[in-house]
């Protein structure tokens, strides 16, 4: 015991540091996680939605990180043709109704080739409104149908900027094409947004939205 005392103490400075001899491939083969690992990214919270109408995360938007990317995992409405849509907080979730301006576009490609397209679609935009903003639109309910994608919200804990957002989602599109819907914008606020709804315009919803913080 006392040599191996001895030789790990040899790799120690004297101001507490480990020599780079200390580190080798035998001295970790028995690690297999390492913490605080700088990926860039940390896992916060999940919501599971099972014929829900709405998701909502009341908590975990602070001042920890300076964005924060909700991840859409098969998000399926159980009512036919209708958006998928989010609103902000600046109350915890006690109402929904920050001021947006946003913009909106979708590219979409048929299985078969018969038809592609990039459009701008402004009937989906807003313009300092504090309605549910779409993150796509005219969703199908079809079994096989649902909506993933990503969102990505740049500090919501600023009280002197606005807060912008920027979505990318792909759908199932009726008439089987693929179709990828593009927003982005900002909550018209300079007070610190705390809370995010996500919901369909009608109806019920399953499927999983995650969270995470980015440094």
């Amino acid at each position: 015991m006392g040599a191996i005392a001895r030789n790990i103490a040899n790799k120690i400075t004297t101001s507490g540091v480990f020599t780079s001899g200390a580190i080798a491939n035998s001295s970790v083969t028995g690690i297999t996680v390492l913490a605080n690992a700088s990926d860039g990214i940390t896992f916060i919270s999940s919501q599971t939605a099972s014929n829900s109408a709405s998701i909502s995360f009341t908590s975990g938007l602070t001042s920890t990180y300076k964005a924060y990317k909700f991840v859409f995992s098969s998000i399926h409405p159980r009512t036919d043709n209708v958006d998928f849509t989010f609103n902000f907080s600046i109350d915890a979730g006690s109402n929904y109704n920050v001021t947006k301006t946003s913009t909106y576009f979708n590219a979409y490609s048929f299985e078969d080739n018969s038809g592609a397209a990039l459009s701008y679609a402004g009937t989906y935009d807003l313009a300092q409104s504090t309605a549910y903003q779409p993150l796509v639109d005219a969703q199908g309910n079809g079994a096989d149908e649902s909506v993933s994608g990503s969102m990505t919200l740049f500090n919501p804990s600023s009280t002197s900027y606005v807060k912008h957002w920027i979505s990318n989602c792909n759908r199932y599109f009726e008439g089987n094409a693929s179709a990828n819907n593009f927003t982005a914008g900002y909550g018209n606020t300079t007070s610190a947004i705390n809370a995010i709804n996500f919901k369909f315009t009608s109806g019920n919803m399953d499927g999983v939205i995650y969270l995470y913080g980015i440094k």
